[in-house]
């Protein structure tokens, strides 16, 4: 008599083992489309431009700088670099930093150096911090410590709150 294997377990349970392997293979594949298919959505939510209202919080100064009731905000993400520009401020720069999925991300950055304000002979250093939404609100608190000649002259806040305009990268056409 010959030594024949026997078919129906042996092979039942290589037949089981070849078809989870696949499985397996399939759900870790999906997982990894998945995670990275998220992540570059995640990242650039938070650039954008956003329309904003301006309410002065608090100043010491004797002629504060006015902003306009409505203004625009614009933040940029490279990398791990951010800057929000704000007409009419110097440009603040901060570092971009990873949220966790569905959770507000957080804004700060500052200028730099003192930069030119419209009042003449008056230089600020500006400020933000603050968060948007998943959903793209935006609230931020900007401060501006002014000065003449490197010397401080006063302190002026604002709160600053709206929706994203629109994204900074236009959408591709469908095909």
């Amino acid at each position: 008599m010959r030594n024949t294997p026997r078919t129906s377990s042996t092979l039942g349970t290589l037949g089981t083992l070849r078809t989870f392997g696949t499985w397996a293979s399939c759900r870790a594949v999906l997982g990894v489309v998945v995670l990275a298919g998220a992540a570059p959505a995640h990242a650039d939510e938070l650039a954008g431009s956003y329309a904003v209202k301006f309410e002065q919080i608090s100043t010491n100064c004797e002629r504060p700088l006015t902003y306009p009731l409505q203004g625009t905000v614009k933040i940029e993400v490279k990398g791990a670099d951010m800057q929000v520009d704000i007409d009419r401020t110097p440009l603040m720069v901060g570092k971009a930093k990873p949220g966790k999925a569905g959770e507000p991300r957080k804004v700060s950055a500052k200028s730099p150096r003192a930069g030119h304000t419209p009042m003449e002979g008056m230089d600020g250093m500006f400020s933000v911090a603050g968060r948007v939404t998943t959903e793209g609100m935006l609230s931020l608190v900007m401060v501006g410590e002014y000065q003449t000649a490197g010397k401080p002259l006063c302190t002026q806040s604002w709160n600053l709150s709206g929706l994203v305009a629109r994204p900074d990268k236009p959408s591709k056409p469908s095909k």
